[in-house]
């Protein structure tokens, strides 16, 4: 049982959809940091000085001086992790446009009757029936 799990494991995309839930979550911090440390800092300089994680709806106040009773709509966070998502779906757009290279299509040959595309080495049109 072990020997038809391992080759399960190395022999299917298990082992490829693991590195890549590995290396995405890898990721996902770097760009986390690109937004929070590199992209939103001159953003809210240039909206004059707003740090987008400070924006907030108070609903209720803090009662007795602690933060964390403090009932709000903290919509800056939410604007920070749509970019967030965006820029992280640029990049693995980007990475998977340079490495996923579509395979060329293959040649067929068009039915002169019914227009239909059919295999290069076919005989008859597999729409019509018709001799190609």
């Amino acid at each position: 049982m072990w020997a038809e799990f391992k080759a399960f494991l190395l022999t299917t995309n298990a082992l490829a959809l693991a590195i890549g839930v590995i290396i995405g979550a890898a990721l996902g911090t770097v760009v986390n940091s690109l937004v929070n440390d590199i992209i939103m800092p001159p953003i809210g300089l240039i909206l004059g000085g707003v740090d987008f994680a400070e924006l907030k709806i108070v609903l209720q106040a803090a009662t007795g001086g602690d933060p964390a009773t403090e009932v709000a709509i903290r919509y800056g966070a939410f604007i920070n992790a749509v970019i967030t998502f965006i820029v992280i779906a640029f990049v693995v757009w980007r990475l998977s446009k340079m490495f996923i290279r579509e395979e060329a299509p293959a040649e067929v040959k068009t039915c002169p009757f019914c227009k239909e595309a059919n295999a290069a080495d076919a005989t008859r049109c597999k729409a019509c029936t018709s001799e190609i």
